[in-house]
């Protein structure tokens, strides 16, 4: 996993429009878990931060979007939107133009440009706020990285694994959520 959280970041400095070239689906599966393991540690580390927003009460976490949405839904119907049907319409509209851009420095700046356009587009999940448009980076901070990540795996070895990495982490976080509560 260290080996590929220093790809990753290798990647991250300087991403270019080329595929992996492993065809073999046991390797891709594996990047996929170790990616998901790096995106799930990535918002725990994160949680503490939030935790001392809220108790400032800076932002009232309370009123969160989402929470909202899925208050009157099931569980099975609340995961498959989560973990289904948000990523597929997610990674259709900010990771699937990714490869349109075909010179290295326009895929560059089209790869940070969707990542960071996924992340801000999450500030929607809050009330807005003077204090919520402040601390946007921060509440943001979470998806704007994942982002990346998505995109990485997307451009390594295609959108359907941005999807499945998507939908597991969402899925996941909605578990450990749910379980929590």
């Amino acid at each position: 996993m260290k080996e590929t959280f220093f790809l990753l970041i290798n990647y991250l400095k300087n991403p270019v429009l080329q595929k992996e070239t492993s065809k073999k689906t046991s390797y891709k599966l594996k990047i996929l878990f170790q990616l998901l393991i790096i995106s799930i540690l990535t918002s725990l580390f994160l949680t503490p931060i939030y935790s001392v927003i809220e108790e400032l009460q800076l932002v009232d976490f309370n009123t969160h979007k989402l929470e909202e949405m899925f208050k009157n839904m099931g569980v099975l119907e609340t995961l498959l939107i989560t973990a289904v049907v948000g990523p597929i319409i997610e990674e259709l509209l900010f990771r699937a133009p990714m490869t349109l851009f075909k010179k290295p420095i326009l895929f560059k700046y089209g790869f940070y440009f969707f990542s960071i356009i996924f992340g801000f587009i999450h500030i929607t999940n809050y009330q807005i706020t003077t204090n919520v448009l402040l601390l946007s980076p921060i509440l943001i901070l979470p998806q704007l990285l994942v982002g990346f990540y998505f995109g990485y795996i997307r451009i390594k070895f295609g959108l359907i694994w941005s999807i499945y990495l998507h939908g597991a982490y969402n899925c996941t976080l909605y578990l450990m959520s749910f379980i929590l509560e």
